[in-house]
């Protein structure tokens, strides 16, 4: 699930996200981060059963803004990727960078063109990734950039489209 914070009616600095509930994890946002006034920022937040069925939990930012704990409540329903009755999943490769790189950094989104947000948790170390995160009946746009030893990332990639087909 991609999601959004934006900073209403004056700058406001983000120092942490909580989560709780077996299976969810956020991405694509590191702290501390500076939303400017009337600015908003991406994250996604997955869910990655280890055991099929449904899970509870939730998401709390904490910040310097008035209401210093922001929180979302999460309900995911899933299987687990590899094992009977489970979902989807999209296998991606590459060709590898001409540089000199530390790995590679794997974007994905929802509508041509972007806006896309970083998939993995830390860097891809070889041109290849799978991601079996995806949604039945969803079309994804994925992108990836690589990192060198100076932690300099380059530009998007070309995008490439995956369709998952529907149970």
């Amino acid at each position: 699930m991609t999601a959004t914070l934006t900073a209403s009616n004056g700058d406001v600095t983000v120092s942490s996200a909580n989560v709780s509930g077996a299976g969810y994890k956020v991405t694509g946002i590191t702290f501390p981060l500076t939303i400017a006034a009337g600015k908003s920022a991406n994250f996604t937040v997955t869910f990655t059963p280890s055991a099929a069925g449904t899970s509870d939990g939730s998401v709390t930012f904490m910040s310097d803004a008035s209401d210093p704990a922001l929180g979302q409540s999460l309900d995911g329903d899933g299987s687990v990727p590899g094992q009977p009755g489970s979902g989807h999943s999209v296998a991606l490769s590459w060709t590898p960078s001409t540089s000199s790189v530390m790995g590679y950094n794997v974007y994905r989104g929802t509508q041509p063109g972007g806006p896309y947000f970083r998939i993995n948790s830390s860097l891809a170390p070889s041109t290849s990734y799978t991601d079996d995160t995806v949604a039945s009946g969803t079309t994804y746009y994925y992108v990836a950039t690589s990192v060198d030893s100076n932690d300099v990332e380059s530009i998007f990639s070309d995008q490439t489209v995956a369709q998952v087909p529907s149970p």
